[in-house]
């Protein structure tokens, strides 16, 4: 096996996914599109020598079907050799491709991908695609399939984490994100957006809200408790019969935003980047999926980052830093505690509760946050994780070059 190396890793600025977001008016394909122009850019790239686009998608459909990666490829002016293909492993889709990348690079199979993701979740919304999980009321009956939600007050239940826990991670999320933002720290690997005219239509994150404080996000409704009571609770409590109530503490402000955004990595051999002129910014040392029990569906980063270090055969004191999609906070909170691990080294930049999480992309921008940071830090090693629908976990192991 050959090393997979990370010659970049950018991604566009994030923004509210609901009508008048910011980047409401930009279609899906171009969201994807414009960093692929800006990657030829930045490298002066010979699109020819690229064999594959990876993207991932959680709603490939309307604006995001018939294959958006091919069509980003052909939006871009790419070259007309270059494939296209989307994924969907739910909220790991975007990092997904990136394994599958390296996997490809490190077996000979090909030598340079483009990896990546996009939603707009602006233009196709949260469950467009539907499916058995939520929408099949057998399939939901047989396997106890609560929304992803009651999972996350579960396990917050289970592990004790008050409203104030989880409001006080949240807070802590959005101070961190808006520090990074307006020190810079993004600035390296985001793209501004632009419109036909080449004009900025968005050159920074918006979604952070830098105000938010305790008062503020205790005055807001529990996002679950409705929800559970119309049977998911006690759907969940079947299967953990040891909680006599889940407690609901998740509400908008300590859960991802929902927001348009897309990512794109290049992945390559060695050799592709000498003969392309490209110097390796990072490696990937080791990557895993796994599945753990698809009723409280979201305890499975954690794992997935353990067996990520067996892979390497390295303990969690080898790492320099962490980051865990922040899809609730009580996701994160298990992570490190599973981990044992300080929020000190996890998600130093805050994470998609300041800044969002759209879906198929969110696994690709972890991967440019954490090589921005190691680059900063002068630091070695990151871990990069997410939880997924259907008890899912995914991790990959990054070491900088």
């Amino acid at each position: 096996m050959s090393q997979a190396y990370i010659y970049d890793a950018v991604r566009t600025p994030r923004s509210k996914g609901k009508a008048g977001g910011t980047l409401n008016e930009v279609k899906p394909v171009r969201l994807a599109a414009g960093l692929l122009e800006a990657l030829q850019e930045r490298h002066d790239l010979d699109t020819a020598k690229v064999e594959d686009v990876i993207l991932g998608c959680v709603a490939p459909l309307m604006d995001q079907g018939s294959c958006i990666a091919k069509a980003a490829v052909m939006s871009a002016g790419w070259d007309e050799s270059v494939p296209g293909v989307q994924l969907d492993r739910f909220c790991g889709s975007g990092l997904e491709t990136v394994n599958i990348a390296a996997a490809k690079v490190g077996s000979g199979q090909q030598d340079l991908i483009v990896a990546g993701g996009l939603e707009s979740m602006s233009r196709v919304p949260l469950g467009s695609s539907g499916g058995p999980m939520l929408f099949d009321p057998e399939f939901v009956i047989e396997n106890k399939s609560a929304p992803q939600g009651i999972g996350a007050d579960l396990i917050a239940t289970i592990d004790g984490y008050s409203r104030e826990d989880v409001d006080a991670f949240a807070v802590e999320s959005q101070r961190r994100a808006a520090h990074a933002r307006d020190n810079g720290w993004f600035d390296r690997s985001v793209v501004p957006v632009r419109d036909p005219s080449g004009l900025v239509i968005q050159q920074r994150d918006d979604f952070i809200k830098p105000d938010t404080d305790m008062q503020k996000l205790g005055a807001l409704k529990a996002s679950f408790a409705q929800m559970g009571g119309f049977g998911f609770d006690d759907m969940a409590l079947a299967k953990y019969p040891e909680v006599q109530a889940i407690n609901h503490v998740h509400t908008p402000g300590n859960s991802s935003g929902i927001v348009d955004g897309a990512s794109a990595v290049i992945i390559g051999s060695e050799q592709a980047g000498k003969d392309l002129g490209m110097e390796p910014r990072g490696r990937i040392v080791a990557s895993t999926v796994i599945a753990t029990d698809p009723v409280i569906m979201l305890a499975g980063p954690g794992p997935a980052a353990q067996k990520c270090l067996q892979k390497a055969g390295l303990t969690a004191k080898d790492i320099d830093l962490w980051e865990i999609n922040e899809a609730f906070a009580s996701v994160a909170l298990r992570y490190m505690k599973d981990l044992g691990i300080d929020h000190e080294i996890t998600n130093v930049n805050g994470g998609a509760i300041a800044m969002g999480h759209p879906l198929g992309a969110t696994g690709g921008m972890l991967v440019s946050i954490v090589l921005d940071e190691l680059e900063r830090r002068d630091a070695k090693r990151a871990m990069v994780s997410l939880c997924i629908a259907g008890g899912m976990g995914i991790s990959t192991l990054i070491e900088r070059v």
